[in-house]
C-alpha cells in the first residue's frame, strides 16, 4: 500500500465511535518509567522492615523480578496482603516522582503531552470521549485538560472528591432547554477517562474511595501486576470503572490503541473479542506484544504499527490486511510522529 493511502485511511478511522486504549507505552514515551524500571526500584526499595513471612516470600520474588520480570514474578509468587500494600506504596511513590517532572515541565510549557496534539483531531460530542487506560498515572487527564476538555473519572469534588457516578456526569452539564415537548441539555466538552487498575490520586477513606490530588502517607488505591490482579479488579472504584470501561469497549464502533500490549485479564474479556468481531482498529506501539501481533496478522479491519530499523533505516512496519509493510523514515509508531506526519497535514 502506498503511504498516501494509508495515511488517508489512517485519517478516516477517526470518526465517530471511537474508544482510546491507552497502556503504559505512551506514559512511557512521555518519561514514566516501565516494567522494567519498576521492577529494579522495587527490588531495592521495598523496606528492609518487612514481617519474618513477607521477607521469606520476597526472597522468592526478587531475584525473578531482575530475571523474568515483574508481572512474571509476581505471577509466580502471589504477594501476601502486607507484602502487596508495600508493594503498592512502592510503586505509587516511584510514578508519582516521575509523573512530578512530567507535569512540571508541562506548566513551565517545555513540554506537550502526545494525547493534547491527539485531542484536537478527535470528534467531540455531548458524551464525551471516551479513553480506557491501565495507567496509574494522571497524564491522560492532564492531556485532555491541556487540549481544552473536561475530564470525568466519576469522582465528584475538588479537594477530597467522591465516588458519585451520577454527581459527576450531571457536573458537566451547562444548559437546558425545552425543545417543544423534549428537554434537551447541552454539556461540556469532556473525555470520560476510565482506570480498571486504579490511580495515584485515589485513596481509602472510612470504606469508601477518595480521590485528592496530593501525595498522602496512606495506601494508594491501584492494582499491581500479579495473581491478585483480577481479584482486586471487583473492588470499588475498580469496579465501576472496570464496568464503565467494559461498556465503551462493548459501544465503540472503533479503536484508537496506544501503547498497549493486549496482556491484561481485565480488558480482555471484552477488547479481544470486540476486534475479533470485525471493529475497525489502529494499534500504534513502539514494540507490538506477541499477542498485538497476532490479532494484526489474523484479523483484516487491524492496522497496527510498530518501530522497525532496517539496514541502519529507521522507520515503521505496519501490518494492513495482514500483511507487514516497512516505511523508512516513518514514525506514525510513535503517537507524536501520528499527529504531525497523518492528521497535521
Amino acid at each position: 500500500m502506498e503511504l498516501g493511502a494509508l495515511k488517508k485511511q489512517l485519517q478516516e478511522h477517526l470518526g465517530d465511535g471511537l474508544v482510546l486504549i491507552i497502556g503504559s507505552g505512551l506514559s512511557c514515551a512521555e518519561g514514566v518509567p516501565g516494567m522494567t524500571a519498576l521492577g529494579h526500584h522495587l527490588v531495592t526499595h521495598i523496606p528492609a522492615s518487612l514481617s519474618p513471612d513477607d521477607t521469606q516470600l520476597w526472597e522468592n520474588i526478587h531475584p525473578l523480578i531482575e530475571k523474568e520480570g515483574l508481572e512474571a514474578a509476581l505471577l509466580k509468587y502471589a504477594p501476601s496482603p502486607s507484602l502487596e500494600a508495600a508493594i503498592v506504596q512502592s510503586t505509587g511513590e516511584f510514578i508519582a516522582t516521575a509523573e512530578a517532572n512530567i507535569i512540571s515541565d508541562v506548566f513551565n510549557k517545555s513540554k506537550t503531552l502526545r494525547l493534547t496534539k491527539l485531542i484536537p483531531h478527535l470528534l467531540r460530542s455531548d458524551a464525551g470521549i471516551p479513553i480506557v487506560t491501565t495507567n496509574y498515572d494522571r497524564l491522560a487527564e492532564l492531556a485532555c485538560e491541556e487540549a481544552g476538555l473536561g475530564v470525568d473519572t466519576m469522582f465528584c469534588g475538588h479537594f477530597a472528591a467522591r465516588l458519585e457516578p451520577e454527581n459527576s456526569y450531571w457536573s458537566f452539564c451547562r444548559n437546558v432547554k425545552l425543545v417543544g415537548k423534549n428537554v434537551r441539555y447541552k454539556f461540556a466538552m469532556k473525555a470520560n477517562i476510565f482506570k480498571p487498575h486504579g490511580s495515584l490520586d485515589w485513596y481509602h477513606r472510612e470504606g469508601s474511595p477518595v480521590r485528592y490530588a496530593g501525595a498522602l502517607p496512606l495506601p494508594r488505591l491501584i492494582i499491581t501486576p500479579g495473581l491478585n490482579k483480577f481479584r482486586s479488579g471487583y473492588d470499588s472504584p475498580f469496579d465501576k470503572h472496570r464496568e464503565k470501561g467494559n461498556d465503551a469497549i462493548d459501544k465503540a464502533r472503533r479503536f484508537l490503541i496506544i501503547g498497549y500490549g493486549f496482556n491484561d485479564d481485565h480488558l480482555e474479556t471484552h477488547l479481544t473479542p470486540r476486534i475479533k468481531s470485525g471493529v475497525k482498529t489502529v494499534i500504534l506501539t513502539f514494540s507490538l506484544s506477541s499477542k498485538a501481533r497476532d490479532l494484526a496478522i489474523k484479523n483484516k479491519n487491524v492496522i497496527a504499527a510498530e518501530f522497525r530499523e532496517d539496514a541502519g533505516t529507521p522507520g515503521a512496519c505496519f501490518i494492513v490486511n495482514g500483511a507487514e509493510i516497512f516505511y523508512p523514515g516513518v514514525d506514525y509508531w510513535d503517537l507524536d510522529g501520528f499527529v504531525k506526519g497523518v492528521l497535521s497535514v
